[in-house]
């Protein structure tokens, strides 16, 4: 009797871990569904920078754009990256030191720049600009961050 019930403890495991009706807990956080109607360019462009991100900027603001907490800033959410475009894109391309402000918090971290090129930064700030919640600023080209850079 003993040796049925682990049987049919081990079984049952066996069974309830390998199920296909298991529960998703983790959201999808990637594009904006509610506000965001991407054209094939702009989409094209949002899955290039979706490869950016995961290859590059994931480490420091995770994967769901909410950063460390007090060490690498959100974007997720983040004031700094909807009032401050320019700032941004000069930061993904050139690197950024000192501090600043997000969401109400002080951070003073040091980001590298990445050596992308224009297009990869433009690719990356749309797609940072249309995840997680994310509807900020317009869609952005290889030439407005040429333009910035210059700037």
């Amino acid at each position: 009797m003993i040796k049925y019930c682990k049987l049919l403890v081990i079984v049952f495991l066996v069974v309830s871990c390998n199920s296909n009706n298991k529960k998703n807990t983790h959201e999808d956080y990637s594009i904006n569904k509610e506000n965001t109607i991407l054209n094939p360019q702009q989409k094209n462009s949002y899955e290039r920078g979706k490869l950016v991100y995961n290859n590059l900027c994931i480490t420091c603001h995770m994967g769901n754009g909410e950063g460390a907490p007090r060490v690498f800033p959100p974007l997720a959410q983040s004031d700094f990256l909807k009032n401050n475009q320019e700032i941004s894109i000069k930061a993904i391309k050139k690197g950024m030191s000192g501090e600043i402000v997000v969401n109400g918090i002080t951070y003073n971290s040091v980001m590298a720049p990445l050596g992308l090129s224009d297009k990869e930064v433009a690719d990356v700030m749309n797609y940072i600009n249309n995840s997680w919640g994310n509807s900020y600023g317009k869609f952005i080209t290889a030439e407005d961050v040429t333009k910035v850079i210059k700037n």
